[in-house]
């Protein structure tokens, strides 16, 4: 090694040593806020998992409740029908009642008496006890309708009741698990700003110290290449200097993209493509915001096909399919059997197109975990 290059390599060793205990100093922060962050997003992701599920049961106690509405309206109509023909029963034995009170009184032997013949005799007799039928059967029809409505209106009631506690209870357990969610994603969301701020913050340190590197390295160099004293008889020693750079080389990455097969409705796939970016809104179903059941609802309607806003209600209305069978435009579930937490719009590939929840926007995403898929 020549003397006049000692005094570089020397500082620059100096300056590494220095730059490796400052980035191990600053990482210290950075790492500890990294731990930090992964625990809040494993929480966070338990949090999304509960917040789709209150949310699901939520939209389902919102379809019962338009349902019960129905049934309220449908039984209020009978009801009034029900009053209807109580009044006319009524109104029936009221005139019934004057037209008895107002007859002569009318015994067996005065329709013998004035009957003319045996059949005549027969024929009024006969009608006398059809009238008597017709009274108590009125009687009966008028017992009948006052009892049906009560009994509508103690079931109209009872359904009010029931749907209010219902729909107030869900209402409750999805604020509660929602107002958890937005607190972690506060704190994500701050850990996060504070790990840019950090590296950010690093990153001009060790910038700022690479340039300071370079430039004590130069002028170690030109020191020790001037002050070297001349050999002999008075040759002078001359140094060729020469420096090299390295262009730095970007790579990009590139995503594959997922060709459609054939079935199913592998046109609503192009459909949820145009939504890509679009941000996740709680009960959206427009390109102004989607939640999961929103954009699929939405997008199966462009094809014609009319479904529920509901993950759940959306497995149930449709034709169960494996997802080892399932096809681009299919619909992909997630939850068990009983219960499905979210949705997504299969592209193939193990790939899907979700609303994933607040915060996020309409994107790809596996489908892996899903427990079973639907076709329309």
């Amino acid at each position: 090694m020549s003397p006049a290059r000692k005094p570089a390599i020397v500082c620059l060793l100096g300056l590494l040593l220095f730059l490796l205990f400052v980035s191990s100093a600053i990482a210290s922060p950075i790492s500890a806020k990294k731990e930090r962050l992964k625990a809040v997003q494993s929480q966070l992701d338990a949090a999304y998992a509960r917040s789709e599920i209150a949310v699901e049961r939520f939209n389902q106690a919102s379809s019962r409740l338009a349902t019960v509405r129905d049934q309220i309206v449908r039984n209020r109509r009978l009801l009034a029908l029900a009053e209807q023909k109580l009044a006319t029963a009524n109104e029936h034995l009221a005139a019934r009642a004057r037209q008895v009170y107002m007859a002569e009184d009318v015994s067996v032997i005065d329709v013998v008496l004035s009957s003319r013949t045996f059949d005549d005799l027969v024929t009024q007799l006969d009608l006398m006890e059809r009238l008597a039928e017709s009274d108590a059967d009125a009687v009966l029809v008028a017992a009948d309708y006052r009892q049906e409505v009560d009994e509508r209106r103690v079931a109209l009631a009872a359904d009010e009741k029931a749907v209010e506690k219902l729909v107030a209870q869900r209402r409750d357990s999805r604020d509660a698990v929602l107002a958890v969610r937005s607190q972690l994603e506060g704190v994500a969301g701050g850990l996060e700003g504070d790990i840019a701020e950090l590296e950010a913050e690093a990153a001009a340190r060790a910038k700022a110290a690479a340039r300071a590197a370079a430039a004590e390295a130069a002028r170690a160099a030109s020191a020790a290449s001037t002050g070297t004293p001349a050999d002999g008889g008075g040759d002078s020693a001359s140094g060729g200097d020469s420096s090299s750079g390295g262009d730095a080389a970007d790579s990009g990455g590139s995503s594959g993209g997922v060709v459609p097969s054939s079935g199913g409705y592998p046109g609503v796939v192009a459909i949820a493509q145009r939504y890509l970016g679009v941000p996740y809104v709680y009960g959206g179903a427009s390109p102004s915001g989607f939640d999961c059941s929103g954009l699929t609802m939405y997008c199966y309607a462009q094809v014609g096909v009319q479904m529920a806003h509901g993950a759940t209600l959306q497995q149930q209305a449709s034709t169960p399919v494996s997802l080892r069978d399932a096809r681009p435009g299919d619909l992909v579930f997630f939850g068990n059997a009983s219960f499905s937490s979210h949705v997504g719009i299969y592209v193939g590939g193990g790939q899907m197109i979700h609303a994933p929840h607040t915060g996020a926007v309409v994107s790809y995403g596996s489908a892996a975990s899903a427990w079973t898929a639907g076709r329309f």
